[in-house]
């Protein structure tokens, strides 16, 4: 069966302008949860909130619009003036790592207040037109943090789990836990997507050949620096030549798009600079490639380093 793949949220990154360039140069991811919108106290939706996900501006992979928040009427208010826009489903994020975040109780802060969550749940289902799903972790501190949980997502007609194999305290750093992971498949009566550490293809198969009953991958920052693993998942194998071409024109595309509508130089640069986090990946000597390019505080020079990274790069294998 082939499998549905999902492009991670990750915020000041996989924005429209990533999602619509991608669309146009790779391929494989079926959809794409969008980077948190955060709610906010009052009625008033600005549209600075919501402009990213217009459909109009969305032309490339469909999109379920993802919303920050520990406030159920806030919650239900966006969630409202989303499906207005034509977003028939939502997703609720209970997995952002970062400590400001979830020291305000919002994110993976919320997983240790299980009757909050039940809470919030439970009003904002029966007001939002909505269907929901759910991304996670498994805790915020310790892993059995989601063994409460799981009985409470059970009770509600959620359209799927999204879990990442990690608690909220670790980031993105050490192992996943694979075996609560593997847990939890057994506790979900709802669909469940793998979210974490999807670097290539080996690994791919190696976690679907354990999860046999999963159908349903998320892939964040491996495919950020290989946008080709997702064709090359769909497909089982690497048959794409000329990658630093496509990779160039993927690159110049978002260039030109942050362009438009970035106020200046120095805020165009350090966008471009976030992408080069991942970039720099498929270079050799990436850690080199990645120092030069963060020390670049000139427009004209990032542009001349960038053609001459691609040019000399070309000829060799993508890594």
């Amino acid at each position: 069966m082939i499998p549905k793949l999902y492009l991670a949220p990750i915020r000041g990154i996989t924005d429209v302008f990533y999602r619509n360039a991608f669309s146009k140069y790779f391929d494989g991811f079926d959809i794409a949860v969008s980077p948190f919108i955060t709610t906010q106290h009052g009625k008033c939706i600005r549209p600075s909130q919501t402009r990213e996900l217009l459909p109009e501006n969305n032309s490339g992979m469909p999109v379920i619009p993802q919303i920050l928040s520990n406030d159920p009427d806030a919650f239900i208010i966006l969630a409202k003036y989303l499906y207005d826009m034509g977003y028939e489903t939502i997703n609720w994020n209970l997995g952002c790592p970062f400590p400001m975040v979830a020291n305000k109780q919002r994110g993976s802060g919320m997983l240790p207040f299980p009757d909050k969550i039940d809470a919030f749940l439970e009003k904002t289902l029966l007001a939002i037109p909505n269907t929901l799903s759910v991304k996670t972790r498994l805790g915020r501190n310790d892993v059995n943090e989601i063994f409460q949980l799981m009985p409470i997502f059970n009770r509600y007609p959620l359209t799927e789990i999204i879990i990442h194999p990690r608690t909220g305290r670790q980031m993105y750093e050490g192992a996943t836990d694979l075996k609560t992971f593997e847990t939890c498949l057994g506790l979900s009566r709802h669909p469940v997507v793998y979210n974490g550490d999807i670097t290539d293809l080996d690994t791919f198969q190696a976690l679907s050949g354990r999860f046999k009953n999963v159908r349903r991958w998320m892939i964040g920052r491996g495919a950020l620096a290989n946008p080709f693993l997702p064709a090359i998942i769909k497909k089982g194998k690497d048959v794409f030549p000329d990658k630093m071409k496509q990779m160039k024109c993927f690159h110049d595309e978002l260039f030109r798009e942050y362009q438009k509508v970035l106020s200046g130089p120095a805020h165009l640069l350090d966008k471009m600079k976030g992408h080069w986090k991942y970039f720099a990946s498929a270079f050799e000597n990436s850690r080199n490639v990645r120092k030069k390019i963060h020390k670049t505080n000139r427009l004209e020079r990032y542009e001349k380093m960038v053609a001459r990274f691609f040019k000399e790069q070309n000829n060799r294998d993508f890594t």
